[in-house]
């Protein structure tokens, strides 16, 4: 709900156009060549800055004009009267630059707000500007020297330009996770984790059936638990995710996540386990030694396009890491049916690659690193959760269609298929 001198500034504003608008004055600057070569010869920017500051002022003695008449001419039926001048602002290329603005009071002694004056002084967004600096991997204690155009702006110091960057990112942040979910058509889901600065972020990430890419939301936690990875799933329900309609649900094959996605989707779901994640954590068992050899059998068996070849080869892996590394060829084992869910979808092979893994998540978290080398300090609160979530939302403005998104509609056929395979699916379909 807005404030009395919010409300007041936006009248003023449209008295302010209203008056451009019917009276269409014009307004004329004088300006010495003099001055003129004194800024120029600091260079051009200096002398646009200087001669914006200067048609300001014009601006502004004009509105006051039409609001109170001409200066030293008596007006009976004047209804305001000029009042001096005091310091105020305006904000320039995401900064503060002082300039004089004059007052204008009623004959009652009521303060009159100039539209112009509200228009400088709003400017561009301020905490806009800092965002997208800071995202751009400024820090907070260059960035007065980085974009100061004016000698004299001001606002500029390390605390002032946290305090924006946190007001910014989190009305960012809460618009991301208040999207609503209604109208989006999902083929697939993909959920991973990260540890971030001792804390793991769990991000949910769509891909829509015409294959464009979109966080869906972020939790944190100490852990990744089904608690935490429950709360994420259930918020996109309350957004309306429907998740009811057939789609694959690519995982980093943690227990938490399987669980979770379970018993929001059902247990028929389509669930794809990271085969990047389940090569990684075969290979951490063995030997540098070792690694070299089963790597190259586990990328040939993923490679294959067959899922009963794939499958087939994986078993022969399995029982020779049994003779091997019985650590490791449990670790296969875990999960193994789920690693191939997108040879038994029979994906072709270029929209394989891409839903066989979380990579694309992987790749935003990337992101979000570079976005966040310039933290020094980590808070409690919710600083994690307006950084990360600033990370990734410049790497959702980087995201391209996903490779071999011209196949999704063999994906979804495949999925529908599937589903009214099931019967205890058919049942639920029909129960609700």
């Amino acid at each position: 709900m807005k404030k009395p001198y919010q409300i007041e500034a936006e009248r003023a504003v449209r008295q302010f156009e209203a008056m451009a608008e019917n009276g269409n004055p014009a307004v004329q600057l004088v300006l010495p060549m003099i001055e003129a070569v004194g800024w120029l010869r600091k260079g051009v920017k200096e002398l646009i800055c200087q001669v914006g500051l200067q048609i300001m002022d014009v601006v502004m003695q004009e509105e006051v004009r039409a609001l109170v008449g001409e200066r030293s001419q008596p007006k009976v039926e004047r209804k305001a009267n000029r009042w001096g001048s005091e310091h105020g602002y305006c904000i320039v290329m995401g900064q503060k630059v002082p300039i004089e603005r004059p007052r204008v009071r009623t004959v009652e002694n009521r303060e009159v707000k100039l539209g112009s004056y509200e228009m400088f002084h709003r400017g561009e967004p301020l905490t806009e500007t800092v965002w997208e600096k800071l995202m751009l991997g400024l820090s907070t204690r260059r960035y007065g020297q980085a974009v100061r155009e004016f000698a004299e702006a001001y606002g500029l110091e390390k605390s002032a330009i946290s305090e924006h960057f946190i007001e910014s990112s989190r009305a960012k942040l809460q618009e991301m996770m208040e999207r609503r979910l209604d109208k989006v058509k999902l083929c697939a889901l993909l959920i991973d984790a990260t540890p971030f600065a001792g804390q793991q972020m769990v991000v949910a990430l769509g891909i829509s059936q015409d294959g464009k890419k979109t966080i869906l939301g972020i939790r944190q936690g100490a852990t990744e638990n089904a608690t935490v990875v429950g709360e994420l799933l259930g918020d996109l329900v309350n957004r309306g995710l429907d998740f009811r309609e057939p789609r694959l649900y690519v995982l980093d094959g943690g227990k938490a996540l399987h669980t979770a996605v379970k018993k929001y989707a059902g247990e028929s779901a389509s669930i794809q386990r990271c085969q990047v994640h389940k090569r990684r954590n075969v290979l951490d068992h063995l030997t540098d030694e070792q690694k070299p050899s089963v790597a190259k059998k586990l990328n040939a068996a993923y490679g294959l396009e067959d899922h009963a070849a794939a499958k087939l080869a994986l078993s022969q892996l399995h029982r020779e890491l049994m003779d091997l590394n019985p650590s490791a060829a449990r670790s296969l084992e875990e999960g193994l049916e789920e690693t191939l869910t997108v040879h038994r979808l029979h994906m072709p092979p270029q929209l394989r690659k891409t839903l066989a893994s979380t990579n694309v998540i992987e790749s935003a978290f990337s992101i979000v690193e570079r976005v966040c080398c310039n933290v020094k300090r980590w808070h409690g609160g919710d600083q994690r959760e307006r950084w990360v979530g600033s990370g990734l939302l410049v790497a959702e403005k980087q995201f391209r269609r996903i490779q071999g998104h011209r196949q999704i509609p063999a994906l979804l056929r495949e999925l529908e298929a599937l589903v009214t395979s099931k019967p205890e699916v058919v049942k639920r379909k029909k129960a609700s």
